[in-house]
């Protein structure tokens, strides 16, 4: 990675401790597919657009509704269970 691309994914990765108040390093739990029977969604707010058969980094479940995940793009949101394949 050049140094500008590094940089880049420092600051993605303090505006999100920023944004939903996370505290310590970003570690990803697991990696989940997102159902490839799941309707595509736009995403807005704190959801993250969904696209089927998309890979996306488990970083923490929140709740029972939702699991907190980000894509290849290194956006991270929320995202509804009934997406993820148990």
């Amino acid at each position: 990675m050049t140094l500008k691309e590094c940089k880049k994914e420092e600051k993605v990765d303090r505006e999100f401790q920023k944004k939903f108040k996370f505290e310590g390093s970003i570690n990803v739990l697991t990696q989940m597919m997102v159902d490839p029977a799941a309707t595509e969604k736009r995403g807005g707010g704190k959801n993250l657009p969904l696209r089927r058969g998309e890979i996306l980094d488990v970083i923490q479940f929140t709740n029972q509704e939702q699991i907190l995940c980000r894509n290849s793009q290194r956006r991270c949101k929320s995202v509804g269970v009934e997406a993820l394949p148990t």
